[in-house]
């Protein structure tokens, strides 16, 4: 691995490792970290080329960011864990079930989506506009650049066979909010190729675990007391 990804952790219990969305870091789960630290070893990481993580020369993929939490848990010793990804989190903590089945415990997934076209169009086509200017002035700005490759994340990617989805076999939550930017009904093939996969459908936008972080964690906590209780 070509960089070492900026992490944060409280708890020493099971290893709960947190995915933020693009564009973002770990403190976006500002309202989960203390709330189940004392049952879980809680760790948010910055993407690379997020927050205070480094970009390295390596690709800027939903696939390298699986790739680089494979290299961040070897680092940390973790043989396994429960992952919640939310938005390009929720991609690449597919990815990572996909790639490494055996590092999963449990999986929460936060509003994510198979392929582009599982965003709302009145959402995704001004990323597009934005991404076909960024990408226009990227041999020019630095900073042009970067926000070209930031958005190209969600122009692009991800690419995810909802065929391949049925390999997954750890207990899985799909979460979603009432007006999600994810359509109702991709999230809901999610829901249907991952086997045993179940949906909860909380009030409020994209941005649930940090708008509603009462109800949101309600649903991930009663999610985790099962998967508790059925080991």
């Amino acid at each position: 691995m070509d960089i070492t990804l900026y992490h944060c952790e409280k708890g020493n219990k099971e290893p709960f490792i947190l995915l933020h969305g693009n564009g973002e870091d770990g403190t976006y789960f500002k309202h989960q970290i203390d709330y189940f630290s004392d049952k879980y070893r809680v760790i948010t990481l910055d993407t690379r080329g997020h927050g205070k993580s480094q970009r390295g020369n390596a690709p800027f993929t939903i696939k390298q960011f699986a790739k680089d939490l494979d290299g961040f848990m070897n680092y940390m010793g973790i043989t396994k864990a429960i992952i919640l990804g939310f938005s390009d989190g929720a991609n690449i903590a597919m990815e990572f079930a996909l790639k490494y089945p055996h590092r999963v415990k449990a999986l929460i997934l936060n509003a994510g989506n198979l392929n582009p076209k599982g965003v709302k169009k009145i959402i995704q086509l001004p990323i597009e506009l934005g991404y076909k200017i960024a990408t226009k002035f990227s041999s020019k700005s630095q900073k042009a650049k970067a926000n070209a490759e930031m958005l190209g994340l969600m122009v692009n990617e991800p690419y995810i066979d909802s065929r391949e989805l049925i390999k997954i076999s750890v207990p899985t939550l799909v979460i979603c909010g009432t007006r999600d930017m994810i359509k109702e009904s991709h999230t809901k093939e999610i829901v249907k190729s991952i086997p045993n996969a179940k949906l909860a459908i909380v009030k409020g936008n994209h941005f649930i675990a940090n708008n509603n972080p009462r109800a949101f964690n309600k649903e991930v906590e009663d999610f985790l007391r099962r998967l508790l209780n059925d080991n």
